[in-house]
């Protein structure tokens, strides 16, 4: 399938209640620490989206699952920063949230407890192929395959857009959850996937290897093409056993990490959708990422500034 300025994206992932903390230097424990507390929208799936959208993406659908709590804010958030939301609701479990604690000090350190709540509870159920009409890529969050009704889904989304030629990425999402699911069982539910998003930590887990430099490159001897987001140190992108570009990161004055990955992914997308080769995509993808970082939480403004 050829994509152009007109083509649609389809994400398929976790919209989550942030609960922001930033806070300067070591937790107290045991006692108070003083903390700017805010509550944002966000999740992975979410905020691929509305990144993908603020980087020119004019079609953009998210399908997601919350609870009838939040349903309505979400919504209204998806709309604001252009994103066409598909939500479930859930009738049972609420929306799912997230707490970080971002270290606004020297270390700079995020810290997440995650209650994934509705968003895992995704399945077959919520899928129909029709949501592929019009979709020239399709992108899955890989907080997906941490439960079993959303691997489900993963398989059927998969084959759908098989059978109708929609390329598919995919990003891993979290190191911490990769490792309860299992290197091998992941490496197997991604098959078929056509281009892998992974940040520097999950490239290294997935291979075993240290050096992202030769996990990217082991990575894409499974997947067609890795992007492998490095930060600070920008992103490599491979192929059939190579790295054959390395981009460099776009100058940046940090205050809050949260979400930079997904920013990448965003506009990786958007771009990709307008035609753009690998390397150019991955360093629109590198300019998101930086403009993330100095925003607090994971969403883009609601328009470009």
């Amino acid at each position: 399938m050829t994509a152009g300025p007109g083509a649609a994206l389809l994400v398929v992932g976790d919209v989550i209640t942030d609960v922001v903390a930033r806070h300067r230097g070591p937790l107290a424990a045991g006692t108070d620490t003083a903390a700017s507390i805010r509550r944002l929208p966000g999740g992975a799936g979410a905020n691929v989206a509305c990144w993908a959208a603020y980087a020119g993406c004019g079609d953009v659908r998210l399908l997601g699952r919350v609870g009838a709590d939040a349903t309505a804010w979400h919504e209204r958030e998806l709309v604001a920063r252009g994103v066409r939301p598909l939500l479930a609701v859930d009738p049972a479990a609420p929306t799912g949230t997230v707490i970080c604690l971002v270290d606004t000090g020297d270390s700079g350190e995020r810290t997440f407890l995650t209650d994934s709540g509705a968003s895992l509870r995704i399945g077959p159920g919520d899928w129909s192929d029709t949501l592929l009409d019009g979709v020239a890529r399709l992108h899955l969050s890989g907080y997906l395959l941490f439960s079993e009704p959303s691997r489900a889904l993963v398989r059927v989304a998969l084959a759908a857009a098989h059978a109708r030629g929609v390329p598919v990425s995919l990003d891993p999402a979290s190191a911490g959850f990769l490792t309860g699911l299992g290197v091998g069982r992941f490496l197997d539910l991604a098959a078929g996937v056509d281009v892998l998003l992974p940040s520097r930590d999950e490239a290294c887990l997935l291979t075993g290897l240290p050096d992202p430099v030769g996990a990217a490159a082991e990575l894409s001897r499974r997947i067609p093409l890795v992007i492998a987001k490095l930060g600070a140190e920008g992103a490599l992108v491979a192929r059939s056993g190579t790295v054959c570009a390395r981009v460099p990161a776009a100058a940046a004055s940090p205050r809050d990490s949260t979400g930079a990955g997904d920013a990448f992914t965003g506009a990786f997308l958007a771009s990709m959708l307008t035609g753009a080769g690998a390397e150019r995509a991955a360093a629109a993808g590198c300019r998101a990422g930086a403009r993330a970082v100095e925003r607090v939480g994971a969403r883009p403004p609601t328009a470009p500034d």
